[in-house]
């Protein structure tokens, strides 16, 4: 079926939302918890960087740090193989820009004003003040919004980066999660096989890029694998990258070909020399 993604400001209730609607479906939810036993399966290492990035946003420096951007490349790479099972809700992670150009994905917001989200957070949260609430909710958003910027280069809260945006202040999570059920049967309708490959080519490229970001001994400044035409899969992949050392342009290529199998894949790799200080 559809595929589900919901961002939602901390406190909103997005997560209450995403639980009815997997009980109406039997749809499985991919949260902060699937993305932490991911990382640490990869090394625990991974699992830190997770843990930290989630609560802190990455300063100038740390963008520049190789182990950030492999962890970004890890958590891309996660959420579309797990799209690319079906049946699955996205919770935040920035899906809603990752998969925004997938026809079969129905991507969903969640709002409130902000004394309802306080009201909520200390419903959940023992004994959180209001004061605390409030430090909570300005924080989450504002790394939120951070990360999907420095990432997507997109704002975070802007309701056309959404299908649907709710008011969990005006409707119930049963009333939100009805109207997304039945959008999603709708949606369905773009579940082709057609549609199916475009999301999987899309995948292969994430896993090569994660694969590569992830390791040390690569000498990368950037990488990109992204499908070389969009929705003609037919023409393949092509891999973007800059580095430091010439003699991981061949490593690089060689690595890219044989994950990729198959499918075509050009490789456009520039080395760029850096001076070394100190």
């Amino acid at each position: 079926m559809a595929i589900l993604t919901i961002s939602r400001e901390y406190g909103s209730g997005g997560k209450e939302v995403a639980r009815v609607v997997a009980e109406a479906t039997g749809y499985g939810t991919i949260d902060r918890k699937q993305v932490l036993e991911q990382m640490r399966s990869i090394g625990e290492q991974w699992e830190e960087k997770a843990k930290y990035f989630d609560e802190n946003h990455p300063d100038v420096w740390e963008r520049r740090e190789w182990s950030y951007n492999g962890f970004v490349a890890l958590n891309q790479s996660h959420i579309l193989d797990n799209a690319l099972k079906g049946n699955v809700i996205i919770l935040g992670r920035g899906g809603n820009f990752l998969l925004r150009k997938i026809p079969f994905v129905l991507r969903v917001r969640t709002i409130a004003p902000l004394e309802k989200r306080m009201q909520n957070v200390m419903g959940w949260l023992e004994e959180t003040n209001t004061e605390n609430a409030r430090y909570l909710i300005e924080k989450a958003d504002k790394e939120m919004a951070g990360a999907v910027y420095v990432i997507y280069g997109s704002q975070w809260d802007d309701p056309k980066q959404y299908d649907m945006v709710f008011d969990t202040s005006v409707q119930s999570y049963d009333e939100i999660a009805g109207i997304i059920v039945s959008e999603l049967s709708k949606r369905d309708r773009f579940n082709t096989e057609e549609n199916r490959k475009i999301l999987a080519l899309r995948a292969l490229g994430a896993r090569i890029k994660a694969d590569l970001a992830i390791d040390p001994t690569v000498s990368l400044s950037s990488i990109d694998v992204d499908p070389k035409e969009d929705r003609l899969v037919e023409y393949g992949l092509i891999l973007k990258a800059v580095v430091h050392n010439q003699e991981d342009v061949g490593r690089i290529e060689e690595t890219a070909r044989r994950l990729a199998g198959e499918v075509p894949i050009e490789c456009n790799i520039q080395y760029r020399w850096r001076p070394r200080f100190g």
